[in-house]
């Protein structure tokens, strides 16, 4: 455990890359293979389920600590993360543990698991006395699920790599689906020789790069391949063994949640693995991305959601045909042999593809254009088909692991926007936790302010730390964490769709919002309507 926490705490200490991954190799190298495995699963972002209630947490903290609760708050409101206030209140103990990663987890966190919450009090109260302070933090981001350090599954992929010295994409496949750590898991994962993945383990997913220069010096066009962006969950369909399994691009298992894309799979040939998009489709169009959320909240589907938002499986690429990975081979022999499996005819340039396998499962349209001006005009459809955008994948590229610059790129249509007040701020989480960083939007109706959307990304510093005093000096009233500000901001706000939405206040809702840039030119008396985002609705609303 100690050792952990020392890589934790020097991995966390560095920007560089280079400090990161010494310390990842460093740890790998020495770490027995039943502690590799539990640290290969937290730096990678698994997660244990959440262990204790964030009531009983608090309750504690402010039993143990003698501090009055409002008192707590105002150092939780402060600090930003209730780990690390819990590790600052909570009384000084001994020098900590000395056992190793395994034993810490498997005695002091998973036992928790079984316990009521009287048992799980006493629990707490018993190992909080028992570590350190830099282990109570450790202990603590554990059991509340908010364990993150600044480390990428890549960087993590690089360190097993270099320590075991098998390719970088071997590791990562590997890595890919369910797992439970534990020393033959890990050995398994570092071995030169071992039968590699079970049935259902998916590739890891190649991602394209979004392009920030003039199209035109990517090259010759007649070297891409073409297709629409859609806007759907990026999943894998895999066939083998007589069994289907369908992954999303977070590793999520979500085969249950979409039976007609299952059954539309079980027709593939075994050793089949395709990559693609799920996406809501009715009538040959493409539905509102807001109802195929519906479907992926649901574990179990009804009849009336799958009449409702029925679902297909747009596929752009295959990775393995007869249970051979293909993914080295290029673009366009892949392409050939995706279309050979789905449909036997060509595709046309429309946004749908018909004579496929099954109307579940489609192949995505290679669109033409035999120059980027005529590209450009066509991309000026994208709304009105709705999809995002245009994908350009060079016809020689290989299928890559991450997102890697130079072969894939996705070119997306300009974001709407609105120009809107700031009517209420809370503060920020980690860095930002000393800042007022979270804001809320409003847009004129009646002659009243109406919030409209969320955002907290899109300002420099400095301009974050001007917002923060202004909400500072403008604070109109005050609900625990969150306060309204006195309407003085204007913001443009970029977002990437706009559709109805009776579960908000005004009855619409944007999509990914985000702050363009901050308005001093324009006064608050100048911002957008409620009545302009609903023509907006007519125009682009899905």
């Amino acid at each position: 455990m100690r050792t952990f926490v020392e890589l934790y705490q020097t991995v966390d200490r560095t920007t560089k890359t280079g400090e990161k991954a010494d310390a990842l190799v460093s740890y790998f190298q020495q770490a027995s293979s039943s502690d590799a495995s539990w640290a290969v699963f937290f730096l990678t972002g698994r997660k244990l389920r959440r262990l204790a209630p964030t009531a009983l947490l608090k309750q504690l903290t402010i039993e143990l600590s003698g501090l009055a609760p409002w008192l707590f708050q105002e150092c939780y409101d402060n600090v930003g993360d209730l780990a690390e206030t819990m590790a600052l209140l909570l009384p000084e103990s001994s020098a900590g543990l000395d056992v190793d990663l395994t034993e810490f987890v498997e005695r002091y966190l998973l036992v928790l698991r079984n316990l009521d919450d009287s048992d799980t009090a006493a629990h707490l109260v018993e190992t909080w006395a028992k570590l350190s302070l830099d282990q109570k933090f450790i202990f603590n981001k554990l059991i509340t699920g908010g364990f993150r350090v600044g480390v990428s599954q890549q960087m993590v992929t690089k360190a097993l790599a270099t320590v075991s010295g098998i390719d970088p994409n071997v590791v990562a496949h590997r890595m890919m689906g369910n797992w439970e750590p534990s020393a033959q898991w890990y050995e398994q994962l570092i071995a030169k020789e071992t039968a590699d993945a079970m049935a259902s383990t998916p590739y890891p997913f190649y991602l394209a790069y979004p392009i920030q220069e003039e199209v035109d010096s990517l090259g010759d066009i007649k070297d891409f391949q073409i297709e629409w962006k859609w806007d759907g969950i990026r999943a894998q369909v895999i066939k083998r063994d007589g069994q289907v399994f369908i992954w999303s691009r977070g590793e999520e298992l979500i085969s249950e949640r979409f039976p007609e894309i299952m059954t539309a799979a079980s027709r593939l040939p075994n050793g089949t693995v395709l990559d693609g998009e799920i996406l809501a489709w009715s009538e040959g169009d493409v539905m509102p991305f807001a109802l195929l959320q519906q479907r992926i909240g649901r574990k179990t589907v009804g009849k009336k959601l799958l009449s409702e938002v029925p679902c297909i499986f747009m596929a752009y690429d295959i990775l393995e045909i007869a249970g051979q990975d293909i993914r080295q081979e290029p673009m366009v022999a892949r392409r050939q042999k995706l279309l050979s499996i789905l449909m036997p005819g060509q595709c046309d340039a429309a946004p749908s593809c018909r004579g496929t396998l099954s109307e579940h499962l489609r192949i995505s349209a290679e669109l033409t254009a035999d120059s980027w001006d005529a590209l450009t005009v066509l991309r000026q459809d994208s709304r009105k088909l709705k999809v995002e955008g245009i994908m350009l994948k060079r016809r020689d590229s290989v299928y890559g692991v991450g997102r890697k610059r130079g072969d894939w790129w996705k070119w997306k249509i300009n974001p709407l926007s609105m120009d809107a007040v700031l009517v209420y701020a809370q503060r920020g989480h980690g860095r930002r936790a000393s800042l007022y960083s979270d804001y809320t939007f409003a847009v004129w109706h009646d002659g009243q302010l109406v919030p409209v959307a969320k955002a907290y990304s899109g300002l420099t510093d400095e301009e974050m730390k001007s917002v923060d005093d202004y909400v500072r000096k403008n604070t109109l009233e005050k609900f625990g964490p969150v306060r309204t500000v006195k309407p003085g901001l204007v913001f443009e706000i970029a977002f990437e769709g706009i559709q109805k939405s009776p579960r908000h206040k005004s009855g619409i809702a944007v999509r990914f919002p985000r702050i363009a840039r901050l308005r001093p030119d324009k006064p608050i008396e100048e911002a957008d309507t409620l009545a302009q985002l609903r023509e907006m609705l007519e125009v682009y609303g899905k």
